[in-house]
């Protein structure tokens, strides 16, 4: 069975980001760069299923070249080899085109089960892998908080608000996961090393039989830095802090 999971390189959360003032998108040599932690944890799952039912485990990224680092750290944790979509006409892609993308590397990597993380940390959409199984044609299962497979089909539960749902799909399949899933394993030494010699593909739209001249997706217009917070009102309990409140409350439209 082939697994293939979705990874990405993200900005680290806790370093500093910064708008380019010209495009309007992130600037990715701002700060620090990091594997996204839902990404590991989709790993692991792969990782689980090849240890439980044999086959290979395929890394998938777009993005610009230092995703190679998330790649290298994936086949560090495990995974068999990667495949890297690098093409400078994906810069600013929408989940509109980055799906359309995706869903032609795993074409043509071929796939029994795909898998993804429920959201990135950095856009936050939860739409892609769904949006990746519409384009394949495949069956799809998102938030799953656990998965199993034989071979032939996925089992798995999904935690709603009202319950658990059970659910189950024929394979090839489609499926996102949320931090619940699993803990990712950390690479050792002997997993680094090894990670120097897996092969990584490197992929363009034109590889993929895409059009070279689609654009990426969505436009920023104009970008603004955000205004410095102004100091709170300060009130003093002199006896009128409660009608001092209600005030303040009624001019902030808050009642």
């Amino acid at each position: 069975m082939r697994s293939v999971v979705l990874v990405k390189q993200v900005p680290d959360a806790y370093g500093r980001l910064e708008l380019d003032s010209l495009t309007g998108l992130l600037d990715r040599n701002s700060g620090e760069q990091a594997f996204d932690e839902i990404t590991e944890r989709a790993l692991e799952v792969a990782l689980q299923q090849r240890e439980a039912h044999g086959g290979d485990v395929v890394v998938l990224s777009m993005g610009p070249a230092q995703a190679t680092d998330a790649l290298r750290k994936a086949l560090a944790m495990g995974a068999d080899s990667g495949v890297h979509v690098l093409d400078d006409a994906l810069s600013g892609s929408d989940a509109i085109r980055t799906s359309e993308v995706l869903a032609a590397a795993l074409r043509r990597i071929g796939f029994d089960l795909a898998i993804a993380g429920d959201r990135s940390s950095d856009g936050q959409g939860g739409v892609v892998p769904a949006m990746i199984a519409e384009h394949l044609g495949v069956a799809q299962a998102t938030y799953l908080s656990s998965l199993d497979t034989d071979g032939q089909s996925l089992t798995g539960e999904r935690i709603t608000e009202s319950g658990t749902q059970a659910v189950r799909a024929v394979l090839p399949a489609m499926v996102s996961v949320t931090e619940k899933i699993a803990e990712p394993r950390y690479p050792n030494f002997l997993g680094i090393m090894k990670a120097k010699k897996k092969p990584v593909q490197v992929w363009t739209t034109v590889e993929l039989g895409m059009d070279e001249g689609t654009p990426a997706g969505s436009r920023i217009t104009s970008v603004a830095e955000r205004p410095p917070r102004e100091a709170g009102v300060r009130i003093v309990d002199d006896g009128t802090a409660g009608r001092q409140l209600a005030r303040f409350l009624s001019k902030s439209g808050l009642v």
